[in-house]
């Protein structure tokens, strides 16, 4: 992309509020559930989104706003998509119970693997790319490598469905939110662990009896943000014991049980959020201040996401099958 050439040398800027529509995409038929800018810096005009309807696609979501291709791969809903560190490959996991490597130039499966359970959750490790980590609608969420096409670890955790996982910086641990149900649930809602043992390290460290669709660590500081079903978003440390700041709380916007996903800008300065009531939220990281508003979406936006080269450029995606990108 030639808008993106000018910026790849150069440091990021400091992050905008967005202000206006550049592009409404609307090809998909169901809800997008996730979407991810390419993470290699000069094929980063490429944005992966994944769908109820099925498929996932992916959109030059700089120059033109043009579906360029679709996967349809999967039999049911496509709950979970993620860009290998190459940019040549989509890793997606569905209600189908089935996980899929695909080759982004000619649409081929490299790995296919039916697992026991509805996947909801794939992160690759941030420094072994062929390895990557897959949770659902199972007590257990489980380590794969793709070199040998086999399970490497299991991780054991007495709940029924896994919500999100974060890696913390060097990947030896791991976050997963569940969907603890239990009575006393309220310990186990957000579980550390340790990679290489499968230890569970802690389960002591989000103690309100909400569930948290999902988990975002800062560029910068050792710090990670949960979104609570409770229509906030609390700060966590990113070290051990991991513990919460009772100081700071981003609240405003609604979750009401979609899984709306939050993230920090590239500079560290927003944290941004989308709503059930279709609106993105901007919050200041350090004064947990409402910013602004964007009525983005009619119905719930679920996803905004920053470009992670091209200053204050945003990504939204909504439960009416929309995306949107934002300057």
């Amino acid at each position: 992309s030639e808008l993106i050439k000018p910026y790849l040398g150069s440091k990021y800027k400091v992050t905008e509020v967005p202000k206006s529509l550049i592009f409404y995409m609307s090809k998909h038929s169901g809800p997008v559930n996730e979407i991810q800018w390419c993470p290699v810096r000069e094929q980063s005009h490429m944005l992966l989104s994944a769908s109820m309807d099925k498929t996932v696609k992916v959109w030059d979501a700089v120059d033109t706003g043009c579906c360029l291709k679709t996967y349809s791969c999967h039999s049911c809903a496509v709950r979970a998509a993620r860009w290998s560190s190459c940019g040549r490959r989509i890793l997606s996991g569905g209600f189908d119970s089935m996980l899929h490597l695909t080759d982004v130039e000619t649409g081929k499966q490299i790995f296919s693997s039916k697992t026991e359970f509805r996947i909801s959750a794939l992160k690759f490790h941030p420094t072994e790319s062929n390895v990557f980590i897959c949770g659902g609608f199972s007590p257990e969420v489980k380590a794969w490598d793709l070199r040998t096409s086999k399970v490497l670890r299991v991780y054991k955790a007495a709940v029924q469905q896994t919500l999100d996982i974060l890696f913390l910086p060097e990947g030896r641990e791991f976050l997963t939110s569940t969907d603890a149900v239990s009575r006393d649930s309220a310990d186990r809602t957000i579980v550390a662990w340790d990679f290489q043992s499968a230890a569970k390290i802690s389960n002591q460290i989000f103690h309100e009896r909400y569930t948290c669709p999902s988990l975002t660590l800062h560029p910068k500081e050792p710090v990670f943000v949960a979104q609570t079903n409770g229509n906030y978003m609390a700060l966590f440390s990113a070290q051990r014991p991991y513990r919460i700041n009772k100081k700071k709380r981003y609240e405003g916007h609604k979750v009401e049980g979609f899984a709306v996903g939050c993230e920090f800008s590239p500079d560290g300065t927003l944290l941004v959020t989308g709503s059930s009531d279709g609106k993105v939220f901007f919050y200041n990281y350090h004064t947990s201040r409402i910013i602004r508003t964007l009525s983005a979406h009619k119905e719930a936006c679920v996803s905004a996401i920053f470009h992670p080269v091209l200053p204050s450029l945003l990504a939204t995606c909504d439960w009416a099958g929309e995306i949107k990108i934002w300057q």
